[in-house]
């Protein structure tokens, strides 16, 4: 597919079960490859992934829905829960303090860059994701999870929590999306 194939195919979806078109091994090597090519500012590689499978993958949804004591509708969890695993997605903030000592005049934009870079890395994953022919979302309950989630896998303290993408199955595709004016968002200037 080219990029553009690859950005229009993918999309939010929530309607995913355990079911993969390809094996896990396979979606953990493209999450790897992704990972190491997705470029950030000063090649300071703060992203952090943790790809959770299998029955800690159902585990990490059931945690989520306990620390929202029920506010969530377990509808939606049990959707995520649903899937076969969970990209969580992080920057190393030790990594960003670093690199603003050594590098004091961009201090204020390190972190920044790493949530860029994060984001590069969500939507190039998405899109790998999509590639295999897994559907994916991306949720945001951080920070509110951040503590559970970070007792649950023993994850270091300078990691921080930026997004989540249950991924799986697709059980249904989602419906057309209505297309918009894009000169209104991008304009051109000669």
């Amino acid at each position: 597919m080219s990029i553009i194939q690859t950005l229009e195919k993918r999309r939010s979806i929530y309607n995913i079960n355990k079911e993969l078109p390809v094996p896990e091994d396979t979606v953990i090597n493209t999450i790897q490859k992704v990972t190491e090519l997705v470029p950030d500012a000063f090649n300071m590689k703060s992203s952090q992934v943790m790809i959770v499978l299998g029955e800690k993958h159902d585990i990490l949804w059931d945690t989520v829905y306990d620390v929202f004591e029920g506010k969530v509708p377990i509808e939606k969890i049990q959707g995520f829960r649903n899937g076969a695993g969970t990209v969580l997605y992080f920057y190393d903030e030790a990594v960003v303090r670093n690199l603003q000592g050594s590098f004091p005049k961009y201090a204020d934009n390190f972190p920044v860059w790493a949530n860029q870079a994060s984001a590069m890395l969500q939507i190039n994953i998405w899109g790998a994701l999509r590639e295999l022919g897994i559907g994916a979302n991306l949720q945001h309950y951080n920070p509110v999870i951040n503590t559970k989630v970070r007792e649950l896998f023993q994850i270091p303290e300078s990691y921080i929590l930026v997004a989540q993408m249950p991924f799986g199955g697709i059980v249904e595709e989602p419906a057309p999306k209505e297309k918009e004016d894009i000169k209104v968002r991008v304009q051109t200037i000669k």
